[in-house]
């Protein structure tokens, strides 16, 4: 019977520090309920917003149909392809 209360006690034990790392990892990164009032980091301090990044237009190719990003398209004669191969292939007839 003592055995199995030092194996319950250890497994407890090994939980809470495991549970109490990762709670100060996430206090570090500046977030969880540690992380001060409002949102605002541990310490007070302010953090700037994340960066997020615009989405890109996407575009078909006239041949085969598939989007890509513009910036990526082949223009020839008034159409976007995804690759020069599928620009000197006839554009497809496929309705849109």
């Amino acid at each position: 019977m003592t055995r199995l209360l030092f194996w319950i006690a250890l497994i407890i034990l090994v939980v809470m520090a495991v549970r109490s790392k990762l709670r100060a990892a996430v206090a570090a990164r500046g977030f969880g309920p540690d992380a001060g009032q409002g949102g605002t980091p541990a310490g007070g301090a302010t953090r700037a917003p994340p960066r997020v990044e615009e989405s890109e237009r996407m575009t078909s190719c006239a041949h085969c149909g598939i989007y890509f990003p513009a910036s990526e398209a082949v223009h020839e004669g008034g159409q976007d392809y995804c690759s020069q191969a599928h620009a000197r292939l006839p554009a497809s007839s496929r309705p849109d």
